[in-house]
């Protein structure tokens, strides 16, 4: 029996007899030709049978096919510089698994509701998952890139009991008789594990529920989030900007194929370069007012704001030292000016706003205490957060980096929903 391959492996195997397990992605007749698309989640392969060079029933067998059959193709293996692939099966033998019903998604097109209720099938098409594949390749960088950094992982809870980011974005659920909230972010308790391994990170789920309809939002996402003892805002930039570029040269080695598939131009990609260009507040403020975009002074910026910021460089920047009035209770004051926060944003280009937030940490108790109560938190749900700044405080500094607005802006996709495999937003919970 020929050996069992991979179609990523195909070209490995030039001339030789193989066996390929995967679906019917397409068929096209031609008389005694049968033309048959082969994807296995690793790749895409035509295998062609020619009725001439076939026993009848596995001809047949082949006619019968229909979208996302199952199928244990035999064949050699024969370069094709005129496929997409370089490569191509001469078919020899062909085992059904399984006869697919009539696939839902077809070459027609499809409305977004549609193609969302059908989210466990629309996975399957090449360009859903061209997306995904750069998702995956740019988590896996992320964490290689930070452990070569000296960051070990330790992860924090989903469930918690109190608001990180604000009250009003909370999911409540019951917790044996008590209230508990989704995770709004593990960066608390990264402070936490910060103090114990000096470098430490989470990468999971949080959540938010925030009422909002635009292509940047998502009520369930996941972040990567890294803290450091010993360390400041101008640390936690540097950090970051190292961490994107990293990511940014990872995918462009690896998805080379996912980025031509999606018809992605990776121009402006293969141009970023650390440090990005950085801005306080203040300045970004001026640059704004210059393109007759108004926004007071203490207001944060939205979406359309950080798209024109963005604009400005067609590249990645930092806007740093927001108003602590609207900033959360933890962010470090700027001791030059206690009117601002030690704080930063990564805003990407062409619309995707901010892909990282992140900010010095209050190492002082008394402060810590004084920001507590001017949010109007309550002290005993904070109490062991608070006990930290006890038993060997130390500035600290960290930030949040949403991987599905990272992966949207590398990949162009038009809504964050087609970053991640099961969206959840406003108006879905299903599939």
């Amino acid at each position: 029996m020929p050996p069992t391959i991979a179609l990523r492996d195909l070209s490995q195997h030039e001339g030789q007899e193989v066996r390929v397990r995967g679906w019917l992605y397409n068929r096209r007749s031609s008389g005694k030709l049968e033309f048959l698309i082969l994807r296995d989640g690793t790749g895409y392969v035509q295998a062609v049978a020619f009725k001439k060079e076939l026993p009848e029933e596995v001809f047949e067998s082949c006619r019968r096919l229909t979208q996302e059959s199952s199928v244990i193709v035999s064949g050699s293996v024969r370069r094709d510089d005129r496929s997409p692939w370089g490569y191509e099966i001469g078919l020899s033998d062909l085992e059904i698994l399984h006869i697919a019903d009539e696939y839902p998604i077809g070459p027609k097109e499809h409305g977004v509701a549609f193609l969302m209720d059908h989210r466990h099938l629309w996975l399957r098409s090449s360009m859903q998952h061209a997306v995904l594949r750069v998702r995956s390749e740019a988590s896996l960088a992320c964490r290689e890139f930070l452990h070569s950094e000296g960051f070990t992982c330790v992860d924090s809870p989903i469930l918690t009991p109190t608001s990180c980011e604000g009250t009003s974005t909370l999911f409540e659920t019951d917790y044996f008789g008590q209230k508990a909230f989704l995770s709004q972010s593990g960066q608390l308790y990264q402070e936490a594990t910060c103090l114990a391994f000096g470098r430490s990170y989470c990468f999971g789920p949080t959540f938010r529920a925030e009422k909002s309809k635009t292509r940047r939002h998502l009520a369930e996402f996941w972040m990567l989030e890294p803290e450091m003892a010993y360390a400041g805002l101008d640390d936690a930039i540097d950090l970051a900007e190292r961490l994107c570029c990293a990511v940014i040269e990872r995918v462009l080695d690896r998805n080379r194929q996912d980025f031509k598939r999606l018809e992605r131009d990776t121009s402006l990609l293969e141009g970023v370069r650390a440090p990005f260009p950085r801005l306080t507040y203040d300045e970004a403020l001026s640059r704004l007012r210059e393109r007759d975009v108004e926004v007071k002074w203490g207001e944060d910026f939205g979406g359309d704001e950080e798209t024109v910021l963005a604009s400005l460089e067609n590249h990645p920047i930092v806007v740093h030292r927001y108003p602590t009035s609207i900033k959360p209770f933890y962010m470090q004051p700027d001791p030059e000016d206690p009117r601002l926060a030690l704080n930063f944003d990564v805003i990407a280009p062409e619309g995707y706003g901010e892909i990282v937030g992140g900010s010095q940490r209050i190492h002082e108790e008394p402060l810590l205490r004084e920001r507590m109560k001017s949010h109007g938190l309550d002290e005993s749900v904070f109490r062991w957060y608070l006990e930290l700044r006890r038993y060997g405080t130390v500035p600290h500094a960290g930030f949040g980096l949403g991987i599905e607005r990272l992966v949207g802006w590398f990949t162009g996709v038009p809504h964050l929903r087609e970053t991640i495999p099961f969206p959840r937003t406003l108006n879905r919970l299903y599939p």
